[in-house]
């Protein structure tokens, strides 16, 4: 049984959370958030608090009651904080700018890489070797992090690629005569 559907969301101040049915909407600074919740799982805002309760007792219904609370979390952190995604790019040559609702990459193939920033992303470049990836919803900053990462991960041998900043690289050693 999931013990973090019954831990209560707590609302900042400066978010609002709307709760009509089963849609809940959260407005903040950063941006405003929509996501409609299943049907076996009920969602109640009171004293600045949001709960979560499944409307039987099975378990697929606390599981659904968990990911809930945890969806709604994100949305209210999303919306007051923001969530970021941090990009290292390891190799000679290898270059980012950000330009507008583009990013160019060079990432050592014959031809640049023209990456266009979904609506509410904002991508920074603050070195040409790193790539900052913001925005309100972490699913989507998450993904787009992905797409980048996907033009070039990081190979075993040397370690050059597009790679997130925390991640560590196993490398392999090279073949021996």
């Amino acid at each position: 049984m999931s013990r973090i559907a019954k831990w209560p969301v707590s609302v900042p101040s400066g978010v609002n959370v709307d709760i009509k049915g089963q849609a809940v909407t959260v407005k903040g600074s950063k941006g405003t958030l929509s996501w409609d919740v299943h049907p076996l799982v009920s969602v109640e805002l009171a004293e600045g608090q949001v709960r979560t309760a499944p409307t039987m007792n099975e378990k697929k219904a606390w599981a659904l009651a968990g990911t809930t609370r945890a969806l709604i979390n994100n949305m209210v952190v999303g919306v007051s904080t923001g969530f970021e995604r941090r990009l290292a790019l390891v190799g000679v040559g290898y270059r980012a700018q950000a330009k507008g609702k583009t990013l160019n990459l060079a990432l050592g193939f014959s031809h640049p890489i023209d990456y266009p920033v979904p609506a509410g992303i904002e991508i920074e470049t603050p070195s040409p070797t790193e790539i900052i990836v913001r925005g309100a919803d972490k699913q989507q900053v998450g993904q787009v992090a992905a797409k980048i990462r996907r033009y070039r991960p990081p190979e075993p041998y040397k370690g050059k690629g597009v790679r997130y900043s925390d991640e560590d690289v196993l490398r392999k050693e090279a073949k021996k005569k």
